[in-house]
């Protein structure tokens, strides 16, 4: 088990094979399946050697599995990173935030990125006010860019910037 980062509630620990079964659950589940792309095990197990991408788990300081990330854009050459996504299995309990909050930490204070962002879909209001209040901002709408049950659907542009974040943690 190799942590990324973590704090005194939870650890981000780099996705192993054995993990994939509980992210295919948690993604698949009837809270997170109208929200969030479902990949296949294959398409999981491939990310976990993309240079690209880093897939992570959540983990409580008890060691139950909370949620998972995968975060795009560790090479990029213009230091900007994608939440390509986040989930978590237990709503309502603060664990998005805490995982929110110290990803953010890990892409400013660690990557030293310029620009970290991502999209998500236009009625999910209560991620979006979830990423709101970690200080990220509203970009833009992307028009009926993808087609969820037949229907297409528009997402919603939002980032921060290194500089809004140091600002955010004085």
């Amino acid at each position: 088990m190799r942590i990324l980062i973590e704090n005194d509630y939870i650890q981000i620990i780099y996705t192993e094979k054995q993990d994939i079964p509980f992210i295919i659950e948690v993604e698949r589940s009837q809270e997170n399946a109208e929200y969030v792309a479902q990949w296949s095990f294959k398409q999981h197990e491939n990310s976990l050697n993309d240079t690209d991408i880093l897939h992570l788990i959540f983990k409580s300081v008890d060691g139950q599995n909370i949620g998972y990330a995968i975060i795009k854009g560790i090479t990029n050459p213009n230091d900007n990173i994608e939440l390509m996504r986040i989930v978590i299995a237990n709503k309502g309990l603060g664990y998005g935030k805490l995982a929110l909050s110290l990803i953010k930490k890990w892409c400013f204070e660690i990557k030293e990125a310029h620009r970290f962002w991502l999209d998500v879909i236009e009625y999910n209001v209560r991620a979006q006010h979830v990423y709101e209040s970690q200080g990220f901002i509203r970009e833009g709408i992307l028009r009926e860019c993808i087609k969820i049950g037949g229907i297409y659907q528009s997402l919603v542009g939002m980032s921060i910037l290194s500089e809004d974040y140091f600002n955010e943690i004085r």
